[in-house]
């Protein structure tokens, strides 16, 4: 199958392919600056969670590298980036996860007196490199669950391009085709955005993978006919105390008809997107611009009075969640706090 690359260093620059010009054209922009990495992730250039955590982290590279003077500059330049970086999208949890990871790499090496801008690239490398080989166990992990003739909903868009590569959730499916399992894919047009229509179908399409679009308000029904063997979703944050996930609005709706007409509802995710910590009421949902809803394809739709509520992201109670599938394995919810002592980030 053909490999997208999400995003990538070359040249002391941050390359990430321009998710709003696709499925009509590929394209990558150069960040030189933290400002352009800061700018990419909040106006949705790049997205999906583990994308953005390490595209700060090579954000934060770019910081110290444009502090050549000693490490004290450069450990004040990359802290100072760090604090826009958090600022850019406040829901999903991977951004906090790379930033974290990386400030306490440029601390070690401010204090064995290593050069920091050396340090903070080869840690944002390693992660970049981790992250396509922890989505490909995700995805092994999560295949041997479909049946060898499975037609699968999957929602928003968690492949390629909502990781560095191969995808978590559409890794899974991935993976199923890989092991020459008989997939097709029904996928909801996710709006007010259309990463479905537009990133999903678009590496479906990419990878040779059968699919159909479907808008958003015929999940339910399509699910009543009982054609569904599955539904296949990312996360943007699970939280392990209580087993929530939440992920793109439009989640809760489908795993309650999920579990209304008995349809297994399964989350694949790093370990990275767990939250270790918080509980429901603790999340910041983000609320995004309402132009976003009042507006389809650059142009007004509604009157020029009207006004939208545009939240970004639900949140799924764990009872209406099958399984949780990782790179350590295939969890129930309540399972994931026994992860705590080996996985906690922050």
């Amino acid at each position: 199958m053909k490999e997208l690359r999400t995003l990538f260093w070359r040249n002391g620059a941050l390359y990430l392919i321009d998710q709003k010009a696709l499925p009509h054209r590929l394209r990558y922009i150069k960040c030189r600056t933290y400002l352009d990495v800061a700018k990419a992730i909040k106006d949705m250039t790049v997205r999906g969670a583990p994308a953005i955590g390490v595209a700060a982290a090579y954000g934060l590279a770019l910081a110290a590298k444009s502090s050549l003077k000693n490490n004290d500059a450069m450990l004040k330049r990359v802290k100072i980036a760090a604090d826009v970086l958090r600022k850019t999208r406040p829901t999903a949890v991977n951004l906090y996860w790379g930033i974290n990871r990386i400030l306490k790499v440029a601390e070690e090496a401010y204090m064995k007196n290593d050069n920091i801008a050396k340090a903070v690239l080869e840690e944002a490398e390693k992660m970049a490199k981790e992250d396509v080989e922890i989505n490909k166990k995700i995805g092994q992990n999560g295949a041997k669950l479909l049946p060898d003739k499975c037609v699968v909903m999957t929602y928003c868009n968690a492949g390629a391009l909502a990781t560095v590569g191969y995808g978590t959730a559409l890794g899974v499916i991935r993976a199923a085709v890989e092991m020459g399992k008989n997939i097709t894919v029904i996928v909801p047009e996710t709006r007010p955005k259309l990463q479905g229509a537009r990133l999903t179908a678009y590496e479906l399409e990419t990878a040779g993978i059968n699919y159909r679009i479907i808008t958003d308000n015929m999940a339910s029904f399509i699910l009543s006919k009982g054609i569904i063997d599955c539904i296949i979703v990312g996360a943007d944050r699970i939280l392990a105390r209580t087993g929530h996930v939440t992920n793109k609005i439009g989640t809760l709706s489908l795993a309650i008809s999920a579990n209304y007409f008995k349809v297994p509802f399964y989350v694949a995710a790093p370990i990275s997107t767990i939250d270790f910590e918080k509980t429901p009421e603790e999340i910041v949902i983000e609320e995004r611009n309402e132009e976003e809803v009042l507006c389809f394809a650059g142009k007004r739709i509604t009157l020029r009075n009207a006004r939208a509520i545009n939240f970004a992201f639900d949140i799924t109670p764990p009872e209406l969640v099958t399984r949780i599938i990782t790179e350590e394995g295939v969890f129930l919810p309540s399972e994931l706090i026994n992860l705590k002592a080996k996985y906690q980030f922050y």
